[in-house]
């Protein structure tokens, strides 16, 4: 019966898991299960409350930190939102300013403000987004890449800092 016991503990402390998260309380359920099978094995409450209590401990002290170091590792911080347009290029449509103007941002149309008092950014200009207010993008001059940083693809179009290619005439 006290087999039975450790399992629902066990089985409890895996659904506040769910909602924490943290792995603590994933290590008081493989604690709560060791101790379910010392009660299985006949082994008296001090042995079971013993056995969960070290398994627990070791749990949360040697194994839980290897898990979460590997969860961050593999599951980096990715922004998402409006978060994940800051620091990207973006190519201004109408003249932008301190006042406002349009800018094509991830393949989607912006209205976007200067964050320099009196910097002025013309039709075709590279541009980085700093920060996003409310569904404004705030711009700055793109920073200028090196040749060796992006190297040049063939038939990619125009390069950023490079002026929009005039209108071919019409074959005829």
């Amino acid at each position: 019966m006290a087999a039975l016991w450790w399992v629902i503990a066990a089985f409890v402390l895996a659904g506040v898991e769910v909602f924490a998260l943290n792995l603590v309380f994933g290590t008081l359920v493989v604690g709560a299960l060791s101790a379910s099978l010392v009660a299985l094995l006949g082994g008296g409450f001090t042995a079971q409350a013993i056995t969960a209590s070290a398994v627990s401990v070791l749990g949360l002290f040697l194994v839980r930190p290897l898990l979460v170091r590997r969860l961050r590792v593999e599951g980096r911080f990715s922004p998402t939102g409006t978060a994940a347009h800051v620091g990207r290029p973006a190519r201004v449509l109408a003249e932008v300013s301190e006042d406002g103007g349009r800018v094509k941002l991830a393949g989607e149309e912006w209205s976007a403000r200067s964050l320099e008092a009196g910097a002025v950014f013309a039709v075709g200009a590279p541009v980085s987004v700093v920060s996003i207010d409310g569904a404004t993008a705030v711009v700055t001059a793109a920073p200028v890449a090196s040749a060796s940083d992006h190297p040049a693809e063939p038939d990619a179009g125009p390069q950023a800092g490079s002026p929009p290619a005039p209108p071919r005439p019409p074959e005829g």
